[in-house]
């Protein structure tokens, strides 16, 4: 955001109290969506994936997906006690470094589909993502570029590895 665009934004606003502190012309500047993203004050980040059944703080990336197998999972719950607890968003994560995708990824057999949770059809993306619509709470995701399953991760064959995690990126639904 230019001074000048931080001035109209300034002019904008409704009262005093809600005035934003006025930001040198120095350097790169947030942009209204970062400066927004500060203003809703909690986030909540959900990390629910393998490492829930396998028990363990860090994944290795040779976990069964057999092992992922929620009952009773209700995702309306999550959301809703953020919400009533006064979060705004909630960053869910969708692949983390050991590369089991909750989602039914294409590119990997590191994924739910390949879980009897649903019979393979379950796709936890989507579930979370319909609780955030039904409670209107933002939502962002994060797929970890780092992925332990995938045999391409690795300097070598980075221009490979690239590819597959840009095709990863591309596959969740915007």
């Amino acid at each position: 955001m230019t001074y000048n665009q931080q001035e109209k934004y300034n002019s904008k606003v409704s009262s005093p109290e809600d005035q934003e502190t006025e930001i040198a012309a120095y350097g790169p500047l947030p942009s209204k969506a970062q400066l927004d993203y500060h203003k809703e004050e909690l986030a909540a980040f959900i990390h629910y994936g393998m490492n829930t059944y396998t028990n363990s703080e860090w994944g290795n990336g040779r976990e069964n997906p057999q092992n992922f197998n929620p009952t009773n999972l209700d995702t309306d719950q999550w959301i809703k006690t953020l919400k009533d607890a006064g979060f705004k968003r909630t960053i869910m994560v969708v692949k983390h470094h050991d590369g089991f995708v909750i989602y039914p990824s294409q590119y990997t057999k590191h994924t739910v589909a390949a879980s009897p949770w649903k019979d393979g059809k379950g796709d936890l993306l989507e579930e979370i993502s319909k609780s955030a619509t039904k409670y209107d709470m933002n939502m962002g995701v994060y797929l970890s570029p780092w992925d332990a399953n995938h045999p391409k991760y690795h300097v070598a064959t980075e221009k490979e590895y690239n590819e597959y995690y840009l095709n990863q990126l591309k596959e969740i639904p915007w």
